[in-house]
C-alpha cells in the first residue's frame, strides 16, 4: 500500500483551514498553489499556504487521522499547527526540498 500524508493548507490571513489526504504532499499543495482546480474550495478560498502535515506508512492510516482531525473543533486544529509551526510560516518549500515531486 502505498505512504500517506495528511495536510492543513491556510489562506495568506490564516482565518480558513482546509483539511486534505494525498499520497504525494508535494505534487498534491502544488496543485492548491496552481488552482488546478478552478471551482474547488482551495481555488474559491484561496487556500494554498502549507502549515501542517504528519506523514504515515499506509494511506489508510492517513485517512482516518484526517477523519480524526476533521471531526475536532477549530481551536484542536490551531493547537496542532501551533505545536508543529508557531508561526503558521508556509512550509511548501521545506518539502519540496526533502521529498520528490
Amino acid at each position: 500500500m502505498k505512504p500517506g500524508f495528511i495536510y492543513i493548507i491556510t489562506n495568506k490571513a490564516n482565518t480558513v483551514l482546509y483539511i486534505g489526504v494525498t499520497s504525494n504532499l508535494p505534487e498534491r499543495i502544488l496543485e492548491h498553489k496552481e488552482k488546478r482546480y478552478e471551482i474547488s474550495f482551495s481555488a474559491r478560498y484561496n487556500v494554498n499556504k502549507l502549515v501542517y502535515y504528519e506523514q504515515f506508512q499506509m494511506i489508510g492510516d492517513a485517512i482516518g487521522r484526517e477523519k480524526q482531525i476533521k471531526a475536532g473543533s477549530r481551536a484542536a486544529k490551531v493547537a496542532l499547527i501551533n505545536a508543529m509551526n508557531p508561526n503558521w510560516d508556509d512550509l511548501y518549500e521545506d518539502i519540496k526540498n526533502i521529498m520528490t515531486l
